[in-house]
């Protein structure tokens, strides 16, 4: 018969170590939630996001892996069955959501992801903050309505495109997948592989089999997407397809915030300034430096067209300010539309040539 005193000694052992080992984690989580706060206090006003945008990222960023996940996760338990992997199969169905694992693995410090969905959420608020301007007409269609009924087919399909691409865009739901990611294809690639090897390491043994089945399911969510359905992509191909002229641009790009349709406003900005879609939508959102307005002049804009753009974006963006807006109006209109070419000529060069001479340029210093 054992003996009790040896057995509540050797029990009390085992609870101490287990209470050091609380301990030690509770220190480092300690550790690092004093660090998150630091590194929260010194960011800057203006470089840090507001409540509704950092709401909106977190809900996008929530429903981006939520969809992945959903699929990747399911194919793979079917597969997994088909092969008879029952075990496998049920620790992979079973298993926790996979989010908290990609956030600890840095997931959020991508900054090309990160970027991307920022980018997103602000067009989406900066959209739905838009005031719908009266039209002369009120039985007159919106813009894209018109276009999508346009006599020339290709003006049509591609209005008709960017109207079920922002159809499908708008809403994210509480709960439940997205119809689709509308991530360009490198970032889905990532999120993609990041999703099926966070969701290997959710089961506790994992097998030859699971690591088959996961590839293939992902390589199956890989190869169901069409980066073209995206909302940017549809706006650019129709800003394209218009190719407005200097006369007609200013009442495209009015009427176009006037519906409320800011992805065609930042399409037909880029496809005018022969830059990419990315840096006419960065400088849609810029509330400080005042790049949107030596773009309008670079495109020679007159005053009333840069006053009706600047009071509709600063209406719909609390970042900025009618009044100084106002004020600095009579600055912008003294911008030569030459001056205004010349500054924004590095805009015209690849993006990625960009970001490598703006990396070695941080190096170097």
């Amino acid at each position: 018969m054992s003996d009790p005193n040896v057995d509540m000694r050797e029990g009390a052992l085992d609870g101490a170590q287990a209470l050091l080992a609380r301990a030690a984690a509770a220190d480092v989580a300690a550790h690092r939630a004093l660090g998150a706060a630091i590194d929260d206090f010194l960011v800057p006003d203006d470089g840090r996001l507001d409540e509704r945008t950092r709401a909106a990222l977190a809900q996008l960023l929530r429903a981006l892996i939520d969809t992945i996940e959903g699929e990747v996760r399911g194919h793979a338990v079917r597969l997994l069955r088909t092969q008879s992997e029952a075990e496998q199969a049920d620790a992979l169905a079973n298993g926790a959501s996979v989010a908290g694992l990609l956030r600890d693995s840095g997931l959020l410090r991508d900054r090309e992801l990160m970027g991307e969905l920022i980018a997103r959420v602000r067009l989406d608020l900066l959209a739905s903050g838009m005031q719908v301007q009266a039209q002369d007409d009120p039985e007159r269609p919106s813009l894209l309505s018109r276009l999508a009924l346009h006599p020339d087919r290709l003006l049509a399909h591609n209005a008709a495109a960017v109207l079920v691409a922002e159809s499908r865009r708008r809403g994210i739901p509480d709960a439940g997948p997205l119809a689709q990611t509308d991530l360009p294809a490198e970032l889905h690639h990532k999120l993609v592989w990041r999703v099926a090897a966070a969701l290997r390491a959710s089961v506790m043994e994992p097998t030859a089999a699971l690591d088959r089945a996961l590839a293939d399911a992902a390589q199956r969510s890989l190869a169901a997407h069409d980066e073209g359905e995206r909302v940017e992509a549809a706006a650019l191909r129709l800003a394209v397809a218009l190719d407005a002229q200097p006369d007609e641009l200013p009442e495209l790009m009015t009427e176009s915030l006037g519906d409320r349709r800011v992805a065609l406003f930042v399409a037909l900005l880029a496809h005018a300034l022969h830059i990419d879609f990315d840096a006419a939508r960065a400088m849609t959102f810029d509330a400080s430096s005042g790049r949107l307005w030596i773009a309008l002049r670079a495109l020679d804009f007159d005053r009333a067209a840069v006053a009706r753009l600047g009071v509709a974006l600063s209406e719909a963006d609390p970042r900025r300010n009618v009044e100084a807006f106002a004020d600095l109006l009579d600055s912008i209109m003294a911008i030569a539309p030459a001056q205004a070419q010349e500054a924004l000529a590095p805009l015209r060069l690849p993006h990625h040539y960009r970001a490598a001479v703006f990396t070695l340029g941080s190096v170097a210093r």
